[in-house]
């Protein structure tokens, strides 16, 4: 039996579509929801590590500390401390100042931050200090503590004449008085054991003239 003709067209078998799969749009949104947690976690953390870094050492009293006493290794220790502002962390010793052997001027207690002016070497506390009343026209405006004057006398009958040299001022008072000629300040000046045995003589000559202070360059 011959074999039947085989009908041929113009045309190929048709063939089986490609299956492509399609991309789910839901996993893209929770990938990128994923990358930007972990970018915000990995940001908090290093704004983290660095406010832990931005302390700063202070020293702070182990005990009560009276006035008077010397001050040891066992009666302080450091603490970091996170300040609101320069300021107020420049009202403290940090902790890179030695403080050994100073005497305490003002009490401090038990865990509290030891202020600037709670600590002086031993000379400076048995210094002897002198108010000023001096003419605004008579010392710098901007004298401040910490300044070294050499203090003059000023008189109406005799030349003027130095009483004391390079002597530290310790405090300095607002202007006091209504103004011009009359506004003075209350200047305190440090003098040491040899500027207090002329000390009688000096303060006749300041009773009957105008002291002035002339500040020495550092």
């Amino acid at each position: 039996m011959a074999d039947s003709p085989v009908l041929r067209s113009g045309f190929a078998a048709p063939s089986t579509p490609t299956l492509r799969t399609r991309r789910a749009r839901w996993k893209d949104g929770r990938l990128l929801l994923g990358v930007l947690l972990v970018a915000i976690t990995a940001l908090a953390g290093a704004k983290l590590l660095s406010s832990a870094d931005d302390t700063t050492a202070v020293w702070a009293a182990k005990r009560d500390l009276p006035i008077g006493q010397t001050l040891t290794g066992d009666d302080l220790t450091t603490v970091n401390v996170r300040f609101t502002s320069d300021a107020a962390a420049g009202q403290y010793v940090t902790a890179d100042a030695d403080l050994k052997g100073l005497i305490v001027t003002r009490p401090v207690t038990k865990g509290q931050f030891v202020p600037r002016d709670a600590a002086t070497p031993k000379t400076d506390s048995e210094r002897t200090e002198l108010p000023l009343s001096v003419a605004t026209g008579h010392l710098p405006s901007d004298t401040a503590v910490g300044d070294h004057v050499d203090v003059w006398v000023v008189t109406k009958d005799a030349p003027a004449r130095m009483l004391w040299t390079e002597v530290r001022v310790v405090q300095v008072d607002q202007v006091k008085g209504v103004s011009g000629s009359s506004a003075r300040r209350q200047v305190l000046i440090a003098l040491e054991a040899n500027d207090v045995t002329k000390l009688s003589a000096t303060l006749a000559l300041l009773n009957n003239g105008e002291p002035v202070l002339i500040r020495r360059g550092s």
